[in-house]
């Protein structure tokens, strides 16, 4: 076991020593350094309801959004919203909450598309190019079952993704109390939900907005692992994971009138579609059959990935 420790170590090692890794870390500290200042620029982030006239504050601006609605009608939809916002506050009496740190991590979970991104091109790179360095043969050679090389390098995969996931957490958190504050260790937040307006903890919808995501973000690096396990081709695989990736849910809304659509990957890789009484994509879909499916496809991944890798000659590499 110890040495299966080792090489999941060496592999995170080799990860982590190419300066394209730390390029990639440097991007995400851009990005989300930049959000934040968009974030001050555009968006009204201070505690201007933490006075006792919160209320008086509420009913102006309403007056103040409707107004605007009569001179410029294209604003009507986002204003219609923030008014019906602003009016389950009143309703319920409740006194809105500053914009903080945690605020800003929840709506940074949009990251995580670029942190699939980043695990596909690792994913895709980790077994093909151990042929195109020609290091494969003295992989191969030393005592150690193809099956805990090949398991050794999807661990670590994953671990880079986890690694990644929790930094951009982390650092959104601390880059959110730099510019915005820390506004409590759990502060609500009104929500817009698919059954109306909801008041709900913040740290909630973190957990859930990024676990949801991370089914996605799973998915994605273990199919660019077996992309690249059977063609040894690192380009192919980041090339078709990005594509599907993207074009997966416009692929899903294309063949949705078909019965077999509900077979696709990307029809199940979004279990949120099963909250908050959301309908889902496709009919007689159901989060037993969701899971069902996810679990075939990523059953399907790995045993291609380890048919391959195990059955390989590689003498003439």
């Amino acid at each position: 076991m110890s040495n299966f420790f080792k090489l999941v170590s060496n592999e995170l090692i080799k990860t982590y020593i190419q300066k394209s890794t730390w390029v990639m870390y440097i991007i995400l500290v851009g990005i989300i350094i930049g959000l934040a200042a968009l974030t001050m620029s555009f968006e009204e982030t201070g505690d201007k309801y933490d006075q006792d006239n919160w209320r008086e504050m509420l009913q102006q601006e309403n007056k103040d959004l409707q107004s605007e609605m009569k001179e410029e009608e294209f604003m009507e939809g986002m204003n219609t919203s923030l008014i019906a916002k602003n009016n389950y506050y009143l309703e319920n009496d409740i006194q809105p909450e500053g914009y903080g740190a945690l605020q800003f991590v929840m709506e940074n979970q949009l990251l995580l598309s670029l942190v699939s991104l980043l695990t596909i091109i690792v994913a895709a790179g980790i077994v093909a190019n151990e042929y195109r360095w020609g290091t494969i043969k003295l992989l191969l050679i030393r005592p150690i079952s193809r099956t805990k090389i090949l398991l050794s390098k999807y661990i670590s995969v994953l671990l880079f993704a986890f690694i990644t996931l929790l930094f951009v957490l982390l650092f959104s958190w601390v880059v959110g109390a730099i510019f915005f504050g820390v506004n409590g260790l759990n502060p609500h937040i009104v929500l817009e939900k698919s059954n109306g307006f909801a008041y709900v903890p913040v740290l909630g919808e973190i957990a859930s907005g990024y676990g949801y995501k991370l089914i996605n973000l799973f998915m994605m690096a273990t199919f660019a692992f077996m992309i690249s396990t059977i063609f040894k081709n690192s380009a192919l695989a980041i090339g078709t994971a990005i594509f599907l990736m993207m074009a997966g849910n416009q692929i899903v809304l294309f063949f949705a009138e078909r019965e077999w659509a509900k077979y696709i990957l990307f029809a199940n890789t979004d279990l949120s579609q099963y909250t908050n009484q959301n309908s889902p994509w496709i009919e007689g879909m159901t989060l037993g059959f969701s899971i069902t499916m996810l679990l075939i496809y990523y059953v399907i991944f790995l045993l291609l990935s380890w048919v391959f890798f195990t059955k390989r000659d590689v003498a003439g590499n």
